[in-house]
């Protein structure tokens, strides 16, 4: 009975020293598992200088003091997602005086009220110093965290605050898609140099959409801009805003007036862009001057 008792003693009265660990080094092996801080007993053991078995071995003889919030088992998942986190070999290696590998079971943790109890029943000075350093990290721990719980706060209110936003994000763009997937092609057009027909059909289109008036800001314009311009219906005036240095000379001006009127030409630096405006209503922008459509890349929009 008495081998029994002194069953877990300190392999060496000279490693008590090991129980003034510093507190820094055992909050390193609190876990927190299913919503608990808790340490395994093999850590436990390695702090207390006895064997993880020994220690078991002692608990189960005392069972009715651990209840399952005092002591429980690890599942695979708990246990894997630890070995994850802080390595394999730290896990799975039994503190045993044989040598022989590792677990050949799953783990058991200990709650602080675990702990506390664990000094009643192991018989060494080490395990009762160690306890009482272990009680102070996990009041360190908890002291820890009531401290960040702002912090946490915040950062739980900008995790929420980006899946809100990523959220609308989606919903906006599902709702282009959607309008997109639902609409006619875009009107945008591009032609380039050799497209001389394709742009010069899709112009005199928008030309012959005028009923009653067309406004061309080009600050380049000539006799082929004319040529164009002559596409539109009858009674439609035109109004060209272009640069003083114009090729276009007054000749060409009462030439077309005589067959197409009528047309005027002002004169303004005010403009660097093209735009046909048809009726005062609807505008489009081309990428480059009317002359020039097919012979340069073209954009109209």
């Amino acid at each position: 009975m008495a081998a029994e008792k002194n069953e877990i003693v300190t392999k060496d009265k000279t490693d008590i020293a090991v129980a003034d660990t510093a507190q820094s080094d055992i909050r390193s092996l609190i876990h927190v598992i299913r919503g608990q801080q808790v340490m395994l007993d093999s850590d436990l053991a390695m702090l207390y200088q006895v064997e993880t078995k020994a220690l078991n071995r002692s608990v189960k003889r005392n069972i009715n003091r651990f209840p399952e919030d005092f002591m429980f088992q690890l599942t695979e998942d708990e246990y894997q997602f630890l070995r994850c986190q802080f390595g394999a070999s730290k896990m799975d290696v039994e503190n045993n005086t044989e040598g022989r590998g590792g677990r050949r079971y799953l783990p058991y943790v200990f709650t602080e009220q675990g702990i506390s109890m664990l000094a009643s029943v192991l018989h060494s000075e080490v395990a009762v110093k160690v306890s009482i350093g272990i009680m102070r990290a996990f009041v360190e721990m908890r002291r820890i965290f009531a401290n960040n719980a702002i912090m946490f706060e915040r950062i739980s209110a900008v995790e929420l605050r980006q899946l809100q936003y990523q959220e609308q994000t989606d919903a906006k763009l599902e709702q282009i898609f959607e309008y997109i997937s639902d609409h006619a092609e875009s009107s945008q057009k591009i032609f380039f140099d050799g497209q001389i027909y394709d742009a010069f059909g899709l112009l005199v289109s928008f030309i012959q959409k005028a009923s009653k008036e067309i406004t061309l800001i080009d600050g380049y314009v000539d006799v082929d801009t004319l040529n164009l311009l002559c596409k539109k219906n009858e009674r439609v005036s035109v109004a060209i805003y272009t640069h003083e240095k114009t090729h276009l000379s007054d000749v060409d001006v009462k030439t077309f007036n005589v067959q197409y009127p009528s047309l005027t030409v002002k004169y303004t630096k005010a403009f660097h862009d093209r735009f046909l405006i048809l009726d005062g209503k609807t505008a489009y922008h081309i990428g480059a001057s009317l002359k020039d459509a097919g012979k340069n890349v073209l954009r109209s929009t």
